[in-house]
């Protein structure tokens, strides 16, 4: 059982997917955020009772499933929407993630968050042991976002404006990963941090 956390994030297009990928094929086990928030809301789901008690049956589809899209319109430029969504999914995602992380397998597992450093840091998730954030140039970021979704330069922009600064996802950062170099260089960089890891994971563990 892994009772050592390591919270891995990023921006968008950073290359978080690629790291945690890296760091499955090493055999660490990998929680990822999206996941968790998508099985929570899954019919049946407790949280997905309490959307639909907050939001109406608008935001269902046909089936009886979460409608996405039609929750993004109603809680998009709306802050406090978005503010009692938030309210009832970080909980439940907050409690699978860490339960996730403390029953895996392996001297220390990986918990991925990509709005880390938006849903309250350290402060959120005080379980997470050390916090690796994946960094590139915002210049970086927009030419990424521009060829993987078929974007202008400025919805690009927009939508990097939409998150915490790469400032304050560094400030809160114990490793910072600089994906800007080969795929090689990444393997290479992953591995120095498994090592990194089962090291800490090891002396906490002792």
């Amino acid at each position: 059982m892994a009772g050592y956390c390591v919270g891995l994030t990023g921006g968008i297009a950073s290359g978080k997917s690629a790291v945690a990928d890296r760091f499955a094929a090493l055999g660490v086990a990998v929680a990822d955020a999206d996941v968790v928030a998508r099985a929570i809301v899954e019919p049946g789901q407790p949280a997905l009772g309490e959307v639909v008690a907050a939001f109406g049956v608008g935001v269902l589809l046909a089936d009886g499933r979460l409608d996405r899209a039609a929750l993004r319109k109603r809680v998009f430029g709306d802050a406090q929407a978005r503010r009692r969504l938030e309210a009832i999914l970080h909980p439940p995602i907050r409690l699978a993630l860490r339960e996730a992380c403390m029953t895996a397998p392996g001297p220390y597992a990986v918990v991925a968050i990509p709005l880390l450093a938006e849903g309250g840091g350290r402060d959120a998730y005080p379980w997470l042991d050390r916090l690796l954030v994946v960094d590139v140039p915002r210049e970086v970021q927009v030419e990424r976002l521009m060829q993987r979704d078929g974007i202008d330069a400025e919805l690009a922009g927009r939508m990097l404006d939409a998150q915490a600064t790469r400032g304050e996802r560094l400030a809160i950062a114990d490793d910072v990963l600089v994906n800007t170099g080969t795929l090689e260089r990444l393997d290479a960089e992953v591995a120095a941090l498994d090592r990194l890891y089962r090291t800490l994971a090891q002396k906490a563990a002792s």
